[in-house]
């Protein structure tokens, strides 16, 4: 009882404080000039507030793949429900879109200022500004905004154009809508006659799709052309190497898809890999490197890329390290022919 009867008193004490309060609760003091600093790091879109620095792609890359990619993804695709950082292209008309940094958001700032402010997830602003320009840099790669030897810094910053720069406009709702609403509001015979439009047993916020809502996209599959024959011939292949190779080749499917009905994702698709162009797969967005390198994927070649992309083709959009050993390149190289002749 004496809590209670302690709290009261303290209320009391505090009602009868207040008229000494009029002017200042008394309470705390005034922020110190470094605790500030430590907060006001928002960025504008015209660059206001940018710390000085640069960081290129090539950094942001691997510092992306380390700080970012448990979540996010090597190439910003996304793991599971965080968020895409990149992708989405020409889906915000859709009933469901996609909204990545290169598909929505329109300025640039509010990528580096989040990045800055409160990333990575449980240790937030422990980049320096040199690595929040790199992931930044990176992360526009990653949509096709910049090429891979670009460079981002404090200079150019306002220079980069987001792709959906043009798709926001003014909030003028105060001045076209709000006096609409702002009258005395309609109590009864509001209208000439009230219409049934739907009822709530058939609405449903995830519909399935409809026989009619799949056609198009069964007929834009089905006008998909086929991938290219491999050139060269290759051997039958041993059932356990491609059993092995399918379980190894897990660690691929998050970016690539081969077999029947396989489509480009974060990477192309891999159907009759063995002999195609490098870089030949029509309408997916190689990096520069790879669209211009030339040649064929010869086993050898592709046993190579998969034990080292990078040292491989030195600037490809690939972050994966590699497969370590030998006998999993094998594999895996067993099922993508094993998998492209089943497809076929």
């Amino acid at each position: 009882m004496s809590k209670f009867l302690n709290l009261a008193t303290a209320g009391v004490l505090i009602v009868m404080a207040a008229p000494a309060f009029a002017e200042s609760y008394g309470l705390g003091r005034e922020a110190l000039p470094e605790e500030i600093a430590a907060w006001d790091l928002d960025v504008s879109p015209d660059g206001t507030g940018l710390p000085p620095g640069s960081g290129s792609v090539e950094d942001g890359e691997a510092i992306f793949a380390e700080a970012c990619g448990a979540c996010h993804g090597v190439f910003a695709e996304g793991v599971g429900n965080w968020p895409k950082l990149a992708g989405g292209d020409g889906t915000l008309a859709n009933e469901d879109p996609v909204k990545t940094v290169g598909s929505y958001w329109p300025y640039l700032s509010t990528t580096f200022d989040y990045v800055h402010r409160s990333m990575p997830f449980g240790n937030a602003q422990s980049l320096t500004a040199d690595e929040v320009y790199a992931i930044t840099a990176y992360i526009l790669y990653s949509n096709f905004i910049v090429e891979d030897d670009f460079v981002l810094s404090n200079d150019n910053f306002t220079e980069v154009e987001m792709p959906n720069a043009d798709g926001f406009f003014v909030d003028d709702r105060a001045e076209t809508e709000y006096p609409i609403w702002s009258g005395e509001p309609c109590m009864q015979n509001c209208k000439d006659s009230v219409e049934i439009t739907m009822r709530a047993t058939v609405l449903d916020v995830t519909p399935e799709e409809t026989a009619e809502e799949a056609a198009p996209a069964a007929e834009e599959a089905a006008a998909e052309p086929a991938p290219e024959a491999a050139v060269e011939e290759t051997a039958a292949v041993d059932p356990e190497l491609a059993a092995a190779g399918e379980k190894v080749f897990r660690k691929c499917s998050a970016c690539h898809q081969v077999g029947e009905g396989a489509k480009n994702r974060a990477g192309p698709q891999l159907n009759g890999i063995v002999g195609r162009d490098i870089g030949g797969v029509d309408g997916f967005r190689y990096s520069g490197t790879m669209a211009d390198h030339g040649g064929v994927w010869d086993e050898a070649t592709l046993a190579a890329f998969l034990a080292d992309p990078r040292g491989t083709f030195k600037g490809t959009k690939m972050a994966f390290a590699g497969l370590k050993k030998e006998d999993d390149v094998a594999a895996v190289i067993a099922y993508l022919k094993d998998a492209s002749a089943n497809a076929n």
